[in-house]
């Protein structure tokens, strides 16, 4: 089999990079190692930068998302009984979109259904070999029989599991790395949301988020230890800790009910450097993972894949590799200011169990002066909408 670019990974990052780059004349091959239906089960943030919501547009991919995605204009921050809103549109002119990370790979889909492309579903024992050449190859296993892949280029689109990052040698790559002491237990219910915007809380009994998927379906976490499972944890337990953390006027009027599922996320920020290695690249988790607050995972990918996808594109069409060559270092200039923004968001939000009185004092003075500077608020509300590209 022959192509000019082999994604591996058929998550949302894979599938809109194949997309484009479908529009641009430029043929793919996706690899997922797991059944369709087990990819669209996945239950991911929906919070959409203005970057992602451009990508889709002219993946041809939006439609749906026009009209069925929820416009955010700024989102509240409490801390205690007090409550403060950050008015994205106002600070920066621009919004989010709140639409489900299951929504947009199901759009993927079916838009990459409606073309020629080949996507092989169920591969095992993927290999990448020859990497630093001109001629890369992936091998794998698809419905029993063996198949190797010669292509132009290979995006390692699949996650921190994957064996895209793993193939770049341990001794070119520098992987950095934080755990954070505490986790977040999620519940999705169908329930109306608590409120028309985001509510990111700051409680003295721990981090709480009043998030939704849409007008009768409601995402709320709270934070945990990291030593939790969700069974330890009743709906009502969830429901009567949920309103210990936010404000009372919000919590008066929380509509509980039975949860449909129920997880524990552990919190890390992870970078790997370089993200290519001859012409492997890495996009989306396979490189970077972020802490969920401020919802930066999936829009940082959609940037990893803007890069890729014009570097490519400058390669084949213009006959110029200086895309290709620049793209890790393009990239990660970008991915680390997420990893600012989600390391600070998060520390100004969590208590840490190793917090002293001090470190109390001091997050409560950030958010007093986040409230009341504009210059603060302003350049917030640029990162919370996504920064350019």
């Amino acid at each position: 089999m022959r192509t000019q670019v082999v994604i591996i990974g058929g998550g949302p990052s894979g599938l809109l990079l194949g997309q484009i780059l479908h529009k641009h004349g430029i043929d793919t091959v996706v690899v997922e190692r797991q059944t369709k239906d087990y990819v669209l089960s996945r239950i991911r943030a929906g919070v959409l930068e203005r970057g992602f919501v451009s990508l889709l547009e002219e993946a041809d991919c939006a439609d749906r998302l026009h009209s069925e995605g929820f416009t955010h204009d700024g989102t509240l921050i409490s801390y205690g009984e007090e409550t403060f809103r950050l008015d994205f549109k106002e600070l920066t002119g621009s919004s989010v979109t709140v639409y489900g990370q299951t929504e947009v790979t199901r759009d993927l889909y079916e838009a990459r259904g409606k073309t020629d492309a080949t996507t092989l579903f169920q591969v095992e024992d993927v290999e990448i070999q020859e990497a630093k050449s001109q001629a890369p190859t992936v091998s794998l296993t698809h419905e029993g029989v063996k198949k190797t892949i010669q292509c132009d280029f290979i995006a390692g689109c699949d996650g921190f599991h994957g064996v895209s990052r793993t193939s770049i040698p341990a001794e070119v790559r520098t992987e950095y790395e934080k755990i954070y002491p505490f986790g977040w237990l999620g519940i999705l219910s169908e329930t109306p949301p608590v409120n028309h915007e985001l509510i990111y809380s700051n409680s003295n009994r721990g981090f709480a988020l009043c998030s939704m998927r849409n007008n009768a379906l409601s995402r709320y976490y709270i934070q945990c230890s990291i030593n939790e499972t969700p069974q330890d944890w009743t709906d009502d337990q969830f429901w009567d800790e949920l309103k210990r953390r936010i404000p009372s006027e919000f919590a008066e009027r929380l509509v509980v009910g039975p949860s449909i599922e129920k997880s524990i996320a552990p919190l890390r920020s992870f970078v790997c450097e370089p993200m290519q290695w001859g012409r492997l690249f890495l996009c989306g988790d396979a490189a970077h993972i972020v802490p969920p607050t401020g919802a930066k995972g999936l829009n940082t990918a959609a940037s990893d894949v803007y890069y890729l996808y014009n570097a490519l594109l400058e390669f084949y069409k213009q006959g110029s590799d200086e895309g290709i060559q620049n793209y890790s270092q393009k990239a990660l200039k970008r991915v680390l200011k997420t990893q600012r923004f989600s390391w600070w968001f998060s520390s100004l939000m969590h208590q840490n169990p190793d917090q002293s009185e001090f470190d109390a004092k001091m997050q409560i003075a950030e958010l007093e002066f986040l409230r009341s500077n504009a210059s603060a608020q302003k350049a917030m509300a640029e990162n919370y909408v996504g920064l350019p590209y």
